[in-house]
């Protein structure tokens, strides 16, 4: 049995993955932590583990010597010092935050305003979107589990970029997301009487998902890609769906769709819709799944990509366990095969 721990589990993300992992058949949650609540039983963090999971929350090193593989999710720049220990020690190291995701030093100095202070770390790094790096991922001992908005982007967009299916200049992007993905931690905008009956855009054009987003795309296209990236908050608890709009090459939405189905046609956990149905996401709640939808506006020739997800598990926990399975040599689905409900 593979022993996990989670470092950060009493975030959002953090206790996703404690209770993803908690159904696991292949491995058990055999340390957590949290600064803020550590000496607790994390059942009197979260009562919804009563008489299931009473582990009480201890300090990230214990995790660190116990564990075969680490989950951190933790705010940026948290997160390399626990990597260098798990290198050394030589355990698996997930990252949910961002520490990772960024190839270059700069651009994660200017986006998110610290450095690189394990550059070796970096080089080792793997960007674990699964549907993109599988192989990489099977040989990785530090993986950077991406971004939410990112995920579903990428997965939306990647059949397209690499069949040169689009035009790469002009891409704008419009995705909502649930309030999860703005952590635990509450403030103005995520207080329940502002985001009750609310629905708005925030930090339009310097949302700091947007380097990264651009870096997976110019990737999957060969060049540089630049986008137009604008987040909005739903008042929901979790899903993502991302809007993308993109000048259509010569190929009809058809002939696109066919792209994406044989693209798609051994993964998993991505599904491309019948022309004609939406991606919604009620569809992938509580599942690592992502639905991907296909429509054009013929009076402009804008292929127009929707994409969803749930935030909380294909977006963060669920990743992250896929991930695990394809660098220890698990089945890719083995912990994950939930069936999204009905309503």
């Amino acid at each position: 049995m593979i022993k996990a721990g989670v470092i950060g589990a009493t975030g959002y993300a953090g206790i996703e993955l404690v209770r993803l992992l908690l159904s696991h058949p292949e491995a058990e949650v055999s340390a957590v932590s949290s600064v803020s609540f550590e000496g607790k039983p994390i059942s009197s963090v979260y009562p919804c583990l009563s008489n299931i999971f009473g582990s009480v929350l201890t300090e990230a090193d214990t995790v660190i010597e116990i564990c075969d593989v680490v989950f951190a999710s933790l705010p940026h720049g948290h997160s390399q010092e626990i990597a260098a220990k798990c290198s050394a020690a030589g355990k698996l190291f997930i990252d949910l935050g961002a520490d990772f995701r960024l190839e270059s030093a700069d651009v994660y100095k200017q986006w998110y305003g610290c450095e690189f202070t394990h550059p070796s770390l970096h080089d080792e790094a793997v960007y674990g979107l699964c549907e993109l790096n599988y192989e990489e991922i099977q040989n990785a001992k530090i993986i950077a589990n991406p971004g939410c908005y990112p995920t579903s982007i990428a997965l939306g967009l990647y059949p397209a970029l690499i069949n040169g299916a689009v035009y790469t200049d002009g891409i704008i992007i419009d995705a909502k997301s649930g309030v999860t993905g703005a952590g635990r931690t509450p403030t103005q905008s995520t207080h329940f009487p502002e985001l009750n009956e609310s629905f708005y855009a925030y930090k339009a054009g310097e949302h700091r998902h947007t380097p990264e987003i651009e870096q997976t795309l110019s990737q999957m296209a060969g060049q540089p890609v630049r986008i137009t990236f604008v987040p909005h908050l739903l008042p929901v608890n979790r899903g993502i769906l991302s809007t993308m709009y993109l000048k259509k090459g010569k190929k009809s939405l058809s002939e696109v769709h066919d792209l994406y189905i044989d693209f798609y046609a051994d993964t998993e956990f991505v599904r491309v819709l019948p022309l004609g149905s939406y991606a919604d996401i009620k569809n992938v709640k509580y599942s690592n799944y992502c639905d991907i939808s296909l429509h054009e506006d013929m009076h402009t020739g804008t292929l127009i990509i929707c994409s969803a997800i749930d935030n909380m598990v294909k977006g963060a926990a669920g990743q992250a366990i896929q991930n695990m399975n394809i660098a220890l040599g698990l089945g890719e689905t083995t912990g994950l095969k939930f069936i999204p409900p009905a309503f």
